[in-house]
């Protein structure tokens, strides 16, 4: 990838929607193919701008083993106990 600075990261994203609850939360799983993440699939709960705590983060060799793993975190998760509060991020950035 010519075109990119060493600590750039581009992934190439499948997304795929959970509805939990009549509620709906997108996960994408991320595929590395510029940098480092935490490994070569990681799949993202997320409310478009907003992303899951670590916690809930699925990592993978593959699309369908992120995915597997993001499942089994969150399985007996609400969807609110899956996103950081402010406050959670206010301690976070300190």
């Amino acid at each position: 990838m010519e075109h990119l600075q060493d600590s750039d990261i581009l992934t190439r994203v499948t997304r795929y929607n959970l509805i939990r609850n009549q509620r709906m939360v997108f996960i994408d799983v991320h595929e590395a193919l510029h940098g480092r993440l935490a490994g070569p699939y990681v799949a993202v709960p997320n409310l478009v701008n907003i992303i899951a705590k670590q916690d809930y983060q699925g990592v993978g060799q593959t699309e369908d083993e992120a995915l597997a793993n993001c499942l089994a975190k969150i399985k007996g998760a609400s969807i609110e106990e899956l996103f950081p509060r402010q406050a959670d991020e206010k301690k976070a950035q300190s």
